[in-house]
């Protein structure tokens, strides 16, 4: 039963990727229309001896930045991973998904957030609570084919035991209440009356799988709190999650190391650099031998295992995660077992948290996410090389 339910739930999820894949490849490619412009704008003032490109320097490294901060979400959100409640802050949650949510509505629809001072946190799942608020924008979506408004509260909310008992299962207590509501076409009375109900759906045949809101409404009730709708044709709808709040401490995370801005020399030593992207270990390569360091690189875990079985020293090993063939992980695995004192730097394009067993994440290890600035890899380098 537990599986299936979770394989619903990754249904679910990914139908609601494939629904953002329009606005995310449009987005897209206005990131990418800014980062050529502006790569082909200084390419033509240093050819001709203008030397003021900082601002499309600027221009490219933002859209690079807003390119990380979506694919980054999109990773986080898709992946497939165990369903486990938490503490977690609806402020901070509502705020990183805002991005995702204005691409998947389009500029027709206004975007609005009423979260009030101090909201409680709750105690659900954080990625089933993103799913849900991404579900629930995407059918607002829908429902405003010509646009309109849509509005994410959060509330406070006490219920007391006459309030309760209108609810089968639900205890009396402090709940924190999402509501997603749109100024859209509204549900008729039939409609409403099956909106829960498992693979119900009203979208066009192959649009839509009907598992959105009843695996909403499945995962407010499995938290201990509960979903309600209202919705009027004409007049839009509202989805109210009622969560329950969290008594919890905070949750206990790895810290992340700090990254100095400026990176300092880095000691010399010599780095194995191991990428199969010709573009991507050609620039970390010439930025590591540009401040000092001897490097050695390897296209591939073949090439890197046959440098790392011979004599030559290596201070620092920098893999990319995600190699053809032998991965990057079985090339961490089989550097430590022939240099257990080797310090090791995992790159990866994935979700962080999702790609490495926690056993290789010890001492002298890092994991950075890409795309990296070479100014922050170079301190994390010189970092690692200076430690003990």
């Amino acid at each position: 039963m537990e599986e299936t339910r979770a394989a619903l739930f990754q249904a679910q999820k990914m139908e609601a990727v494939g629904q953002l894949t329009g606005g995310i490849a449009h987005d897209f490619n206005n990131l990418l229309q800014a980062i050529g412009g502006s790569l082909e704008v200084i390419e033509r003032r240093l050819m001709t001896g203008q030397g003021d490109i900082q601002a499309y320097v600027t221009a490219a490294r933002t859209s690079v930045d807003r390119a990380k901060t979506l694919t980054q979400r999109l990773l986080a959100f898709s992946r497939r991973q165990p369903l486990q409640p938490e503490r977690t802050d609806l402020e901070t949650l509502v705020d990183g998904l805002r991005d995702l949510i204005e691409r998947s509505v389009g500029e027709a629809i206004r975007v609005e957030t009423r979260l009030a001072p101090e909201l409680w946190p709750i105690w659900a799942d954080a990625n089933q609570v993103e799913a849900a608020l991404l579900n629930l924008a995407i059918n607002a979506r829908d429902a405003m084919p010509h646009g309109g408004q849509l509005t994410i509260q959060g509330v406070n909310i006490h219920l007391d035991a006459t309030a309760a008992a209108s609810e089968t299962g639900v205890l009396p207590g402090d709940y924190t209440l999402l509501e997603v509501a749109d100024t859209g076409t509204g549900m008729p009375p039939d409609v409403l009356e099956r909106a829960f109900e498992p693979f119900f759906t009203t979208k066009p045949l192959g649009q839509g799988t009907g598992l959105g809101l009843s695996q909403i409404y499945g995962f407010a009730r499995q938290s201990g709190g509960y979903v309600r709708i209202d919705s009027e044709v004409g007049h839009g709808t509202s989805v109210k999650l009622y969560l329950p709040r969290s008594h919890h401490a905070e949750n206990l995370g790895s810290v992340p190391v700090k990254v100095p801005d400026q990176p300092q020399q880095p000691v010399p030593g010599t780095v194995l650099v191991v990428e199969d992207e010709p573009i991507v270990r050609m620039l970390l390569v010439e930025a590591l031998r540009e401040q000092g360091a001897t490097v050695l690189e390897a296209e591939d875990g073949n090439e890197a295992l046959t440098i790392l079985n011979s004599p030559v020293g290596i201070d620092l090993l920098v893999t990319d995660v995600g190699l053809p063939g032998i991965t990057g992980q079985r090339v961490a695995e089989t550097a430590r077992s022939l240099r257990p004192d080797l310090k090791i730097i995992f790159l990866t394009g994935y979700a962080c948290n999702a790609v490495l067993d926690k056993e290789l994440l010890a001492p002298h290890t890092r994991l950075l996410s890409k795309p990296i600035a070479i100014d922050q890899f170079l301190a994390q380098v010189n970092a690692m090389l200076r430690s003990g």
